[in-house]
């Protein structure tokens, strides 16, 4: 099947639009990987809410051209992937190091992280960090622990003042007999 004009537009239009709909992409080099490697690093990715897409790198690099990505010309040359952030870039950044690890065919070439650039090695330790749903827990635990010492302070009050009724209720009848 030949790639016609109309072909390379739609995924020129395709890279565009999925470079301005998100803020955070990663680079790789996918050479050497076998197809059933490929299948399960795209489940992997689509697990972390995110989209991994095999470039034509003269494409990319026109699609690039006026977004946040623009740095990350350079790196587009040979056999090159990207993979798309959905909200969580450190899950997507945990995934493909993991993968890389277990996978050493698969090299990350750089990233743009929220609209800043970072090298290879960055990656790595993006991936170290605590994702979203991990940052949230810690959240509600720090805003929840005043709440509890305040209920547990509120509920103190009426158990002490109990218990020094109690304590003089004693001592007015040992006092009286």
């Amino acid at each position: 099947m030949a790639v016609t004009r109309a072909v390379k537009q739609e995924e020129l239009h395709d890279l565009e639009s999925a470079f301005k709909s998100t803020d955070s992409a990663i680079v790789l080099d996918y050479k050497g990987l076998k197809v059933p490697e490929v299948t399960e690093l795209r489940r992997q990715v689509r697990g972390a809410k995110a989209t991994y897409k095999v470039v034509k790198n003269t494409l990319a690099r026109r699609a690039l051209k006026g977004t946040a990505f623009e740095s990350l010309t350079e790196y587009f040359a040979g056999t090159t992937a990207v993979a798309y952030a959905g909200e969580d870039p450190v899950a997507l950044a945990k995934v493909l190091t993991t993968f890389a690890k277990t996978t050493p065919a698969l090299q990350i070439k750089a990233a743009v992280v929220q609209g800043r650039a970072i090298k290879a090695g960055e990656v790595t330790e993006l991936a170290s960090l605590p994702g979203k749903p991990e940052l949230y827990a810690k959240l509600l635990f720090l805003l929840q622990a005043p709440m509890v010492q305040l209920v547990s302070v509120l509920n103190a009050v009426p158990r002490d003042l109990m218990s020094v009724l109690v304590q003089a209720e004693k001592k007015k009848s040992e006092s009286q007999s």
